[in-house]
């Protein structure tokens, strides 16, 4: 019924914590789907090892290093499941959340509307993750209820419908290896509903090397990605702060991208409100090339 697709790159190390927490499932519906983004260590070897001793299936994907969004999209592709459950390498998840995934999918099964559900991520001392969902159980769209909201900066944990999934594969850019997956919950938000439960299944941290901490790194990295992320950001269905922030950064990731003022205008499906946002995004990229610069080597 659920696939755990967990994306993973050089984190050997890191596996053992999540399989302990899948071996202590009180549901064992499930498996457990690695995708390995390229790995260097010895990754192939320890999920083999793993695989000795579970009493649940495990698969194990190789695939060339191109970024969490291409190893989700190559995941996604081989898993026949209803349900998707995305779990980063190095978190865990709580012994209840099978079961919790599977009374609340049991109780909306026949909502053709649903795209998923979203639950609540906690830290490792307990601290929720962001805020509670109001109310309880809220059955609405992802723009509505985490980003108009002023949530979007807290992480949940999301259990996807795996069709819904398939039909919104995340974007590819070449030579780009990072990509905000919100980019897709947008996307998927303009035609499908989530249910927003107040249960924490999902624990996790931000590793000082992980995406998260070192999010402006990478995004500079990958700008075309960015660049498009951002225009998802000015639907004319979000809030106007959000909106304009996303010029802001249309605009920035787009020069980094080595577009010119013009091809970027021409670009825009939001013509008036890169405009508007020209003068201050560029002084933010002023400021973003200067502080690259300076931290060349």
């Amino acid at each position: 019924m659920i696939t755990v697709l967990t994306p993973t790159f050089n984190r050997a190390d890191k596996l053992s914590n999540l399989y302990q927490s899948l071996c202590g499932q009180t549901a064992k519906d499930f498996e457990w789907l690695v995708v390995d983004d390229g790995s260097t260590d010895d990754t192939k070897e320890k999920i083999n090892d793993l695989r000795q001793t579970a009493d649940f299936p495990i698969r194990y994907l190789y695939k060339e290093n191109g970024g969490k969004h291409t190893a989700l999209n190559a995941g996604i592709a081989v898993i026949e499941n209803e349900l998707t459950f995305i779990v980063d390498s190095d978190d865990i998840i709580t012994e209840d959340a099978i079961t919790t995934i599977i009374s609340y999918y049991n109780r909306y099964k026949e909502n053709s509307r649903l795209c998923g559900y979203a639950y609540l991520r906690c830290f490792p001392d307990g601290k929720i993750n962001g805020s509670l969902f109001a109310p309880d159980e809220k059955i609405a769209y992802y723009i509505e209820t985490r980003i108009n909201s002023g949530d979007l900066n807290a992480d949940k944990a999301e259990v996807f419908y795996t069709r819904c999934l398939k039909e919104f594969p995340f974007p590819e850019y070449p030579g780009e290896r990072f990509l905000g997956e919100d980019i897709v919950w947008i996307r998927m938000s303009l035609k499908y509903q989530m249910v927003h439960i107040n249960r924490a299944i999902y624990i996790g941290d931000y590793l000082t090397d992980g995406l998260t901490e070192n999010r402006r790194k990478h995004n500079l990295a990958a700008p075309v990605g960015c660049m498009n992320r951002a225009e998802e950001y000015m639907r004319k269905e979000l809030k106007l702060i959000y909106r304009f922030k996303g010029a802001v950064q249309f605009i920035v990731y787009g020069k980094f991208a080595g577009f010119r003022s013009l091809s970027l205008l021409k670009r825009a499906k939001h013509k008036a409100l890169v405009l508007i946002a020209y003068l201050p995004a560029m002084l933010l990229y002023l400021k973003w090339r200067s502080v690259k610069n300076d931290s060349k080597p």
